[in-house]
Formats: C-alpha cells, sequence, structure tokens
C-alpha cells in the first residue's frame, strides 16, 4: 500500500520576509488563490486518497 507525505516545516527565513516562523511558505500563496501546501494536496489527489496522504510538520505549524 502507497502513501503520500508532504513535508512542511522550517524556520521561515529563505523566503523572509514573506515566510516567517509563525507563516510558513506552505500557508503563502504564491502562486493563485491557493497556498503552497493547497497545490501539494492537488497534485496528489489523482493519484491518493485523503486517507493516504500524510503531512509531517512541527507542533508550531500544526497548531498555528
Amino acid at each position: 500500500m502507497l502513501y503520500a507525505v508532504i513535508m512542511a516545516g522550517g524556520s521561515g527565513t529563505r523566503l523572509w520576509p514573506l515566510s516567517r516562523q509563525g507563516k510558513p511558505k506552505q500557508a503563502l500563496r504564491l502562486v493563485g488563490e491557493k497556498t503552497m501546501f493547497q497545490h501539494a494536496v492537488d497534485r496528489l489527489a489523482p493519484l491518493f486518497s485523503p486517507e493516504r496522504i500524510y503531512v509531517v510538520t512541527s507542533e508550531a505549524i500544526a497548531v498555528a
């Protein structure tokens, strides 16, 4: 059985000042109206059901 993993985290320094610790790059709308995270899920949707898509992130981002 296959699963997809989305890595979402970081310190928010590469895309500073847009990306900060409280607003990681995955939450930014850089292309269109969707966040980078939403684009990643959309790309995986034809291949994986939502139950097979996992997100690996830090606790700080998970509760934000």
